[in-house]
């Protein structure tokens, strides 16, 4: 319906006099949401529409479901994208946020029209379900959108506002991934009237943004985009689904001076309490934000009612995925360890419990995982890359290889199976941690992808190269379904889906690369852990 309106009056040149010379309009879209007034980027290459809300969080159950966002009565005008979610951000560690936060930002290149609709990218940030927000201080467009797609970028709701889960219809859990699904509404509701095509519509997402396109393929929920790239996310990663979440709101209400045994009154408290408190309480007693199962309920909607590893993927049938990870994960946590603090790691039996019921019988199983890793060493300094080839492989590696097989046996279309080990000047963890080991840690990418708005220095002609591999590999996949429709200088080789056989994947160095099977011999030793420990699985059931 606004799709043929699109630029009511963006478009248009006015003379303001000789002395003024031409002035450019910012655009205006009448779309089914309202009239929406936009800006035009300094290279005029763009439109931006910034902060538009796409749903209300309900003041008197700010942890439970959204409210709906009326039609604008006025002209909205989408300047801003500075609101964030409530939360300990990552930066400087400072509590910040509003519940006026579901927005979401819109990059529209000036060559989208009625007559030429664009692709649309729409990106769910990462950061631990606990933190994240959506604006070009991390996620500018500029690297993407010169491509001809148009990109989204959405808040929703992390912490205990996106993620308590409390076994009532007023707060069934996965909030955040609900506020997803609403903001994934608009989007298809609404992106005709920016020159969107509403038939092209890929998610994409890193880390808990990863998971959570997971869990929409996986959840009853409508389909609402046609093709994703998951990067560095699984939700079969270990200690990712709460177990009991009861317990949160009794004990951030008591951290608060509220003592009650009433979950109604602890939540009523909770609701009325400054949301910067409610973070403070939250972060002193160490509590995450975690997805969870949730308990159906008449008339709620749920996203996950099972455990993953035990339900197939249907929504996945017939649509193509790009998905990978880099190729030392969890190298910052182990890169910036002082040495003496090895020895005071626990880490296999840790990480073990979070996947395994971990008992007497299982004790054995954590001396072969050990063994597999660092033979009879002790921990310290010594085995520091070990350790860090462990928990990657644990952690992210064999859960995304267990996605694609699951993939492949739903019927994915394509699907393209990636690694990013390129180590650069601008990667972003290690950059932000002064981390000089090589390889490429985890969220490295995405400064590849993603213009930040703090970093002043022009890439180097290396660095500049692998933004152009990656931005044209993704978007290619955006627009066609296949990130090498042709070869070229910029992307010299071809990069095939993987098959029940071959796992073909692209390595993404200083140079393109295609091999076979990622870290196989690893991968082959986790494969059978798993299938002879399944029965000691926290949430397995037999099918």
């Amino acid at each position: 319906r606004g799709g043929d309106k699109m630029w009511v009056l963006g478009l248009l040149l006015l003379t303001f006099g000789s002395a003024q010379g031409l002035v450019r309009l910012d655009p205006l879209v009448d779309s089914p949401a309202g009239l929406i007034r936009g800006l035009r980027a300094d290279d005029e290459q763009y439109a931006m529409f910034l902060g538009i809300p796409y749903a209300q969080v309900d003041e008197n159950n700010p942890f439970g479901a959204s409210i709906p966002q009326p039609k604008f009565a006025t002209i909205f005008d989408a300047f801003d994208d500075s609101a964030m979610c409530p939360q300990m951000e990552n930066f400087n560690k400072t509590i910040v946020g509003t519940l006026d936060c579901l927005h979401l930002n819109i990059y529209v290149p000036n060559t989208a029209s009625s007559r030429n609709r664009l692709p649309v990218l729409v990106w769910i940030y990462g950061g631990a379900f606990s933190y994240g927000f959506a604006s070009r201080y991390i996620y500018g467009p500029k690297y993407l959108i010169r491509h001809d797609v148009i990109l989204v970028t959405l808040n929703y709701r992390v912490g205990p506002y996106g993620f308590f889960c409390l076994d009532t219809p007023e707060v069934p859990g996965n909030q955040g991934f609900k506020d997803q699904v609403s903001a994934l509404r608009w989007v298809r509701d609404n992106i005709a009237a920016f020159g969107g095509d509403v038939n092209k519509i890929t998610v994409m997402g890193e880390s808990a943004g990863a998971a959570s396109i997971e869990y929409h393929l996986l959840s009853k929920q409508d389909k609402l985009f046609n093709q994703a790239i998951i990067q560095s996310g699984s939700t079969l990663s270990p200690g990712l689904l709460e177990e009991s979440g009861r317990s949160k709101p009794f004990r951030t209400a008591q951290q608060l001076g509220f003592e009650t045994e009433d979950l109604s009154e602890a939540m009523a408290f909770l609701a009325k309490t400054d949301v910067k408190l409610v973070i403070a309480a939250f972060e002193e007693l160490g509590l995450r934000g975690r997805p969870c199962i949730e308990q159906e309920f008449d008339n709620v909607d749920s996203i996950l009612t099972d455990h993953p590893m035990n339900m197939d993927i249907p929504k996945v049938k017939d649509i193509p995925v790009l998905i990978g990870f880099t190729n030392k994960e969890k190298l910052a946590a182990y890169a910036a360890m002082p040495a003496e603090e090895f020895k005071n790691l626990n880490v296999f039996e840790d990480s073990l419990q979070k996947k395994f019921i971990y008992d007497e019988e299982f004790k054995e199983m954590e001396d072969i995982v050990r063994r597999f890793y660092i033979g009879d060493e002790e921990l310290s300094e010594a085995v520091r890359t070990n350790l860090t080839d462990f928990e990657s492989d644990y952690e992210f590696a064999f859960p995304i290889q267990t996605s694609l097989k699951k993939y492949l046996k739903t019927g994915a279309k394509d699907v393209y199976y990636y690694m990013f080990s390129y180590s650069g000047d601008r990667n972003y963890i290690k950059k932000r941690q002064n981390i000089t080991i090589p390889g490429a840690a985890h969220a490295d990418e995405i400064s590849y992808l993603f213009d930040l708005s703090y970093e002043k220095d022009a890439a180097s002609e290396a660095d500049q190269r692998v933004i152009d591999q990656m931005t044209m590999l993704w978007t290619n996949f955006v627009k066609y379904g296949n990130p090498t429709p042709e070869t070229s200088d910029l992307l010299p080789v071809k990069w095939s889906p993987i098959t029940e056989h071959m796992y073909t994947y692209l390595n993404i160095d200083s140079e393109l690369s295609v091999s076979a099977r990622p870290y196989h011999d690893r991968m082959a030793f986790w494969e059978l852990f798993f299938e002879l420990n399944k029965n000691k699985l926290k949430g397995y059931r037999e099918n």
